[in-house]
């Protein structure tokens, strides 16, 4: 997810498309959340990793 979003705000970035950078934006900002919960042994949807 992290990278997904960093590819979208490249190509948002790049192409001058504003939807895409902040699709993300969005998607950069929930996949780091996942991985600090995940990190810090939170269960993020049932599992102790979300990956």
């Amino acid at each position: 997810m992290i990278v997904l979003g960093v590819i979208l705000l490249i190509i948002g970035f790049l192409a001058g498309i504003s939807i895409l950078w902040t699709i993300g934006i969005i998607l950069l900002v929930i996949g780091l959340i996942l991985w600090v919960l995940g990190a810090v042994g939170h269960a993020v949807g049932g599992r102790k990793h979300y990956w």
